[in-house]
């Protein structure tokens, strides 16, 4: 045999072993444990929600799925973590929308575009955002707080977890949706800093996911008006939701899996598959819903169609803060 017919006959059999062998070593994924790093600090809501879903994932896989928590900057130390890791699928990213959808130049690493920073590869979990008001407000419904708020315009404060948080965009949207002005009061110190000054008579609403509020609600310290969901949730069927007033209303704190850019393609589907099986199982979509969360099956390219539609949704409300700073 001649070197070139040699040459070519090597060619073809290692594009028709590697793409065999890559198969193989997918379907044995993960042999070994898997880093999840979050942006979320532990203990707050997501954080919640992510450990049912990573407890899950190693059972399926049959070794740890291990949370990995960095907080701080926006979600950016967590992103560049995650953005420098091996691209072997043993280091994924569980960043929260905020991570997405963020004030351009407020933080390095953010906002992260994909698929130029990550390969995305499924949906883990949605919460939708409760408004809710400190009963001195006197306000029981949503329509209720508009008609005070216009009333009193720029005089009932909200508190929001930082500039250009999922609780600020929405008091953004819900102002301009309404045509209302509220007074937005930054919090570092998260929702359990906003509540404590609502029960101070400082702060007159909140915007959180149920896990934030819950312990304010039940001790009647707060109360809740409207959920931003697209629909009224199972678990709160007396809530109605925001868009039952504002029609298209909705403001959803969502989650979701990615990769290093550059991952093999059999492990990002490996991995989807087992996420989808996580977030399929009847009992983790209850513990999800009594957080006020729920799963939605989605393949990497239709994550990726998801993450890329909400960030043009909210790219108006980004806009318009941008321009008042």
């Amino acid at each position: 045999m001649n070197p070139r017919r040699r040459r070519v006959l090597l060619v073809w059999l290692l594009l028709s072993i590697c793409p065999a062998g890559a198969t193989a070593r997918a379907q044995n994924y993960p042999t070994h444990p898997v880093r999840l790093i979050s942006d979320s600090a532990p203990g707050s809501s997501i954080d919640v929600a992510m450990r049912i879903i990573a407890e899950r994932l190693s059972k399926v896989w049959g070794v740890q799925a291990v949370v990995v928590n960095q907080p701080g900057a926006g979600g950016a130390i967590a992103a560049h973590a995650a953005a420098t890791a091996t691209p072997d699928g043993y280091t994924l990213f569980m960043p929260a929308l905020s991570a997405f959808v963020a004030l351009p130049g407020k933080a390095d690493n953010l906002p992260i575009e994909v698929p130029r920073d990550f390969t995305p590869i499924g949906y883990l979990n949605g919460a939708p955002l409760f408004i809710t008001a400190a009963p001195w407000v006197g306000v029981k419904t949503l329509p209720e707080l508009i008609a005070l708020a216009k009333k009193e315009p720029g005089k009932l404060a909200y508190g929001a977890n930082g500039v250009g948080r999922l609780t600020h965009l929405t008091g953004e949207l819900l102002q301009s949706r309404a045509g209302i002005k509220l007074l937005m009061v930054p919090y570092s110190g998260g929702t359990t800093a906003v509540l404590n000054d609502m029960m101070g008579g400082r702060i007159a609403l909140a915007l959180d996911s149920y896990p934030g509020i819950a312990g304010a609600v039940a001790a009647g310290n707060a109360r809740p008006l409207a959920v931003a969901s697209r629909r009224r949730l199972a678990n709160f069927p007396d809530v109605p939701t925001v868009a039952e007033t504002l029609p298209g209303f909705a403001a959803v704190g969502w989650q979701v899996l990615v990769a290093p850019a550059g991952t093999p393609d059999a492990i990002v589907q490996k991995a989807n598959a087992d996420l989808l099986k996580v977030t399929g199982a009847a009992d983790v979509r209850e513990r999800l819903a009594q957080l006020g969360g729920e799963g939605v099956a989605m393949s990497p390219q239709q994550t990726l169609a998801f993450i890329q539609n909400e960030q043009k949704t909210w790219a108006p409300v980004l806009k318009q803060i941008a321009g008042t700073r």
